[in-house]
């Protein structure tokens, strides 16, 4: 039996948003216990990727973009159970290839754990640390 061909859409309809929701509140370190209104504004001010099995989805990309000069990729995931057949790097490939990504100056990311699947896309450790801040809110989506 043939595997399933994946096919990707930028059409924020088309995302299973619910399912979003899930697994980056249980699932995912950098988003525990974010709320469902939380992950709608994001994906409202983003560019988001799907990747879809026969029309469920599988995996999800976000780049939060001025579309101009800059992007920052987050929320990058497969679902567990569709994790080892290629899909994340598939979905980067696709995310990539995207024309209007072609001209930006500069796209970050931060990874825990995935730099091989980012490293073919181009990305490498930072230059000049130095220059780089952050305000990190880790607990912002605790409740209180």
């Amino acid at each position: 039996m043939l595997e399933p061909r994946l096919q990707f859409s930028t059409d924020k309809t088309r995302l299973d948003v619910p399912m979003i929701h899930t697994f980056l509140r249980d699932e995912a370190p950098w988003a525990k216990g974010i709320s469902l209104e939380v992950v709608q504004r994001a994906i409202e001010g983003s560019l988001c990727f799907g990747a879809y099995l026969d029309g469920a989805q599988v995996a999800f990309a976000r780049l939060v973009t001025d579309h101009a000069t800059f992007a920052y990729l987050c929320d990058v995931f497969t679902l567990p159970e569709y994790r080892g057949r290629g899909y994340a790097k598939a979905l980067m490939e696709h995310v990539f290839a995207d024309a209007s990504l072609a001209r930006l100056r500069r796209i970050v990311l931060v990874t825990s754990d995935a730099h091989e699947l980012y490293r073919p896309a181009g990305f490498a450790a930072l230059t000049q640390p130095e220059r780089y801040m952050e305000l990190h809110r880790p607990d912002v989506y605790s409740v209180s």
